[in-house]
């Protein structure tokens, strides 16, 4: 199962979604919620105002998104480098503890990101771990290690690229799409 997020459930393979079930205020909130999140003390409802609806509605077609597949997760990606330290960490669980080790890092502050991997020498559960500083991320990491009665494999950025994980939504290729797989 290499590159599975582990224990997220998903609607089977993508594009199994009928772009018909996803209304137009749907597909503006997705086309708006990729970069138009206002950093505000209250996002949800800055983006209803923007969208002509209410906070409530929003939050429910967030969650309806999400237990759809159509979306993964809902939050802010930061520039590590800014909001603290993070580094890219691994441990290596046999398949019949590996549910169990993934419970226990899922669960240890700071950790997103935690995916099944097919085995590099051993190591086949891998995630992020952050932390306010360097000091406090390495504190996480041995905490971990002791929790986990393991090593855990830290392997730091040597060096940051950009990569933009927004894109456009082609709404009338998918619709095409699902008309010419219905008839």
């Amino acid at each position: 199962m290499p590159n599975q997020m582990h224990a997220q459930r998903r609607r089977p393979g993508p594009g199994k979604l009928d772009p018909g079930e996803l209304d137009a205020l749907d597909r503006r909130l997705l086309d708006t919620y990729q970069r138009g999140l206002p950093v505000v003390a209250e996002p949800y409802r800055a983006l209803a105002e923007r969208l002509h609806t209410t906070e409530d509605e929003i939050l429910n077609r967030l969650a309806r998104l999400h237990a759809l597949g159509v979306i993964s997760r809902a939050g802010p990606v930061f520039d590590h480098a800014r909001a603290g330290a993070s580094l890219l960490a691994a441990v290596a669980a046999n398949d019949d503890e590996r549910d169990a080790v993934a419970a226990k890092i899922n669960r240890a502050p700071g950790v997103n990101h935690n995916y099944l991997r097919d085995a590099a020498r051993g190591f086949n559960l891998w995630f992020v771990m952050t932390a306010p500083d360097e000091a406090e991320l390495e504190a996480r990491l041995e905490a971990l290690e002791q929790r986990l009665g393991r090593a855990v494999l830290r392997l730091p950025m040597l060096e940051s690229f950009h990569i933009d994980l927004a894109f456009p939504l082609p709404w009338d290729e998918l619709d095409r799409h699902a008309v010419a797989e219905g008839a």
